[in-house]
């Protein structure tokens, strides 16, 4: 919305005789038109000096009126730039918010930029894809990294470019195979700094700017970060109770690339039908298509033994396995990897040991170390049995609280729930005033590209104790109850 029409439109609703006061009504009238989409997240506001001379008020009044919209978390100041509203608020029925222009930033630089923002509340109930840290085995994993800290093998010193410590690879192949029915020889393997790098390094070697790419909509927000920072085509497949659900008309221009979740779809939590897999590995085969399966938290399954692996059903090798320790150990980690058919090896090695140099191949060593020794299987063990739990308690205070009113996914599997609202609700509104009382809730549609089709709330339990369980969904339920009356 353009400065001189907002100054228009608010001069036009203020009620100078009200018993409300100025600043009230002004604090009023912004919210609404952010929380209508009709201020899209990243728009400007013009500067408190102005609007007072547009609408013959006291700069206080403005400043006010900012300075409560800020506490609330609807703007965001930003030094020497101004005032904007708060990138949370980038509702798809909206615009799209106005790219801030950074000086010195080229265009792709720009573009990039404005898609990644940053999520809010990493911790604490109900923080997505966080797990449980407290309970992790710190005392074996130091003895495992002391063993190669104290004494270091030089060569992993040096700057290496095997794709990674040939010795983690060799088991972890072998746990792929038991646990995923994952099939690779360990050199297909390339140990990444995280999952995101993974997704860059496909980005950057399989595709050129306009490919296409079908991304699940909704979808992980990372996947589509990286597909933008590649100049690709983002095209939204909508996703039902089978998986991914691509129409014919998505078929016109057939996709570079597929990335799909698979085992457990992030969020909605659905798995992919035998049938809805082969479709897709049909098509990739048809179109040289590749299949980019995240598998990002599929060894927390809780109703039945982990779903395999779509890549053990490929036989065409168009299909590219990409996953992360982040959840089974822990983010700061930093250790993903990505499982790769042997043509495209040699390519991955030298371009990630060139453009980022590898991972540190101590720390691999004694993850390496972790894994033979049996505690990652272990820890695994001990944490399905611990989440199965803290989901039950989540689940169980919800229903007792609300009863039928707040129907919840199956959570078959992961670190996350799907609390589904009644269409309409403002999502956004809950998640500011639960953010006021410490609660992360995610809203559902903040994981859409195009149009939301469905209005919930993301609810991440792994990382979140049981007695705080209980309290953060009490709270959640009274806040639920209060606009439900």
């Amino acid at each position: 919305m353009p400065a001189d029409w907002l100054s228009e439109y608010l001069r036009g609703q203020l009620q100078r005789q009200g018993a409300e006061s100025l600043a009230r009504q002004l604090y009023r009238l912004l919210r609404e038109l952010i929380r209508e989409g009709k201020l899209a997240g990243g728009a400007s506001l013009p500067a408190s000096r102005a609007l007072a001379a547009e609408l013959a008020l006291g700069r206080n009044t403005i400043l006010n009126a900012y300075e409560q919209l800020g506490a609330e978390g609807y703007l965001e100041s930003r030094h020497g730039s101004g005032t904007y509203v708060a990138t949370l608020f980038d509702a798809r029925s909206a615009p799209p918010p106005r790219v801030e222009q950074h000086p010195g930033l080229s265009q792709r630089g720009q573009r990039v930029a404005a898609g990644c923002t940053l999520p809010i509340g990493l911790n604490g109930a109900f923080a997505p894809g966080a797990p449980e840290l407290k309970r992790f085995p710190h005392a074996q994993w130091q003895r495992c990294l002391q063993a190669h800290v104290l004494h270091p093998q030089p060569e992993n010193l040096h700057y290496r470019h095997d794709g990674g410590l040939p010795a983690l690879k060799q088991v972890l192949s072998q746990y792929l195979y038991l646990a995923r029915s994952v099939r690779c020889r360990p050199e297909q393997i390339i140990i990444t700094q995280g999952a995101q790098q993974g997704l860059e390094l496909l980005a950057r070697l399989l595709s050129d700017p306009g490919d296409v790419a079908w991304v699940e909509d909704p979808g992980y927000n990372g996947t589509q970060a990286a597909w933008r920072a590649a100049d690709m085509t983002i095209e939204p497949i909508p996703v039902d109770a089978q998986g991914m659900a691509p129409e014919p008309r998505h078929h016109s221009i057939p996709p570079r690339l597929i990335y799909i979740t698979p085992s457990h779809q992030y969020p909605t939590g659905v798995v992919m039908s035998l049938a809805r897999r082969l479709e897709l590995l049909q098509l990739a085969k048809q179109h040289d298509s590749w299949i980019i399966e995240d598998d990002y938290d599929s060894e927390f399954r809780y109703t039945t033994h982990p779903i395999a692996s779509l890549q053990g059903l490929a036989d065409s090798e168009r299909v590219i396995y990409l996953s992360t320790f982040s959840k089974v150990m822990f983010p700061a980690l930093g250790l993903g990897y990505l499982v790769l058919p042997e043509a495209l090896v040699d390519p991955f090695r030298r371009v990630q040991a060139r453009l980022y140099r590898e991972g540190n191949y101590q720390v691999q060593a004694a993850l390496a170390d972790f894994i033979e020794q049996g505690h990652f299987a272990r820890h695994i063990k001990h944490m399905r049995e611990l989440y199965r739990l803290r989901q039950q308690l989540l689940c169980g205070t919800l229903r007792h609280a609300l009863g039928d009113a707040l129907p919840l996914s199956a959570g078959e599997a992961g670190l996350h729930l799907v609390a589904q609202l009644p269409d309409g609700f403002d999502e956004w509104e809950l998640s500011q005033a639960a953010a006021r009382q410490r609660l992360w809730l995610r809203p559902m549609l903040k994981h859409f590209i195009g149009p939301a089709d469905r209005c919930g709330l993301v609810l991440g339990y792994a990382g979140v104790e049981e007695h705080d369980i209980r309290a953060a969904a009490l709270k959640l339920a009274a806040l639920l109850e209060a606009r439900w009356k």
